[in-house]
């Protein structure tokens, strides 16, 4: 498969100058040309989240992006005298995203140098390219989907789930209880491609293989008896999460082929890969089938090689793995387990298609 073009992820504006014409400390009249404000729209629309990174003070300058209309838009902002670098850094950290999927906008060449130098993956655009960036490939998703449409309101709840948190006096175990999780696992339809896409596309931490699968690939799965594509959903008290992970599933009588599950970084924390193999076991189990995943390590995705191993996958030998074709990469490693049902996961509400027959 080609690679394609990563999508920018997170945009993080400078201000002065940038973002807006004038400079706030200088006590201009700062305003927002129109060009601008549509590449915010237009990003935002795009799935394409947004931050801020200035050397202002924050209040004012937050005072600021408030009264013109779009302090909403963003879903960090690092507003202060540290280097600009420090706040890109930070903000990649806690949406916990790869610094190439990062890009940053400044007027001011030592400001992009300076993050260019600390930061070499992140992408760094002169403000006089704001209006060009909604024609470039890496701002033009493939698809643009329900859920991406929606990613910035998702974040912020997010913001609010964890702020919850951080107050909740307990036991972990007991504030994803409160939260009133409910996972879903369904039959992936036509609809549910694209996403179910750019999950392969935009997950690196919890792919088990690194692998895209285009719409294509997808579809010509799902038309096969022999497969199940799987689409994972979840949503709590917040609100909706909405996808969340997919799982392609080859069946056979004596074995099932998990070849890929990839879940988003978001719902790490409330077990959700767990949950999905633990699912999948059983099911199997049922089935009277064992269980073999594909995994091919990658830089990024160890906490899904832990999320195997805690389940009970292993390097082990058995006679089923002779009926698999050879795995198109050589780094590719088969993880198996012999299938036992699990108990119901005691944090969520999971609802789900069965897969056995037997």
């Amino acid at each position: 498969m080609t690679e394609p073009i990563t999508t920018v992820k997170c945009v993080v504006w400078d201000l002065d100058n940038t973002l807006w014409n004038g400079t706030l400390l200088e006590g201009d009249d700062v305003a927002i040309d129109d060009r601008v404000h549509e590449t915010i729209v237009g990003l935002d629309s795009r799935g394409i989240l947004q931050a801020v990174a200035s050397k202002n003070d924050h209040g004012p300058a937050w005072q600021r992006l408030e009264a013109l209309g779009v302090a909403e838009y963003f879903v960090q902002a690092k507003i202060g005298w540290g280097p600009k670098s420090a706040s890109v850094r930070e903000i990649a950290d806690e949406l916990k995203f790869a610094h190439h999927t990062i890009a940053f906008v400044d007027d001011q060449p030592a400001e992009r140098a300076e993050v260019a130098y600390h930061l070499p993956e992140v992408r760094c655009y002169p403000a006089e390219s704001i209006p060009e960036l909604l024609t470039l490939p890496e701002y033009t998703p493939a698809a643009v989907t329900v859920d991406s449409r929606r990613r910035r309101q998702m974040y912020q709840a997010n913001v609010r789930r964890q702020a919850e948190q951080e107050s909740f006096d307990g036991p972990s175990e007991e504030f994803l209880r409160s939260l009133e999780l409910v996972m879903e696992i369904s039959r992936a339809t036509p609809g549910d491609l694209s996403r179910m896409e750019e999950l392969t596309l935009r997950t690196s931490q919890m792919n088990a293989t690194g692998v895209h699968y285009s719409d294509a690939d997808l579809r010509a799965l799902l038309d096969d008896p022999r497969h199940e594509v799987l689409a994972v959903t979840m949503s709590d008290r917040f609100g909706s999460h909405g996808a969340v992970g997919v799982a392609l599933l080859e069946t056979g009588p004596a074995v099932w082929h998990l070849k890929l599950l990839a879940t988003s970084c978001r719902v790490v924390s409330f077990g959700a890969g767990a949950t999905v193999l633990n699912w999948l076991i059983t099911e199997a189990a049922a089935a009277g089938a064992h269980l073999v995943a594909d995994f091919r390590p990658t830089a990024r995705n160890r906490i899904m090689e832990v999320a195997y191993r805690f389940a009970g996958f292993a390097d082990e030998h058995c006679a089923c793995l002779a009926g698999l074709p050879a795995p198109e990469s050589a780094d590719t490693q088969r993880l198996h387990i012999t299938p036992a049902p699990r108990p119901a996961p005691a944090t969520l509400r999971l609802t789900a298609v069965r897969l056995a027959t037997a």
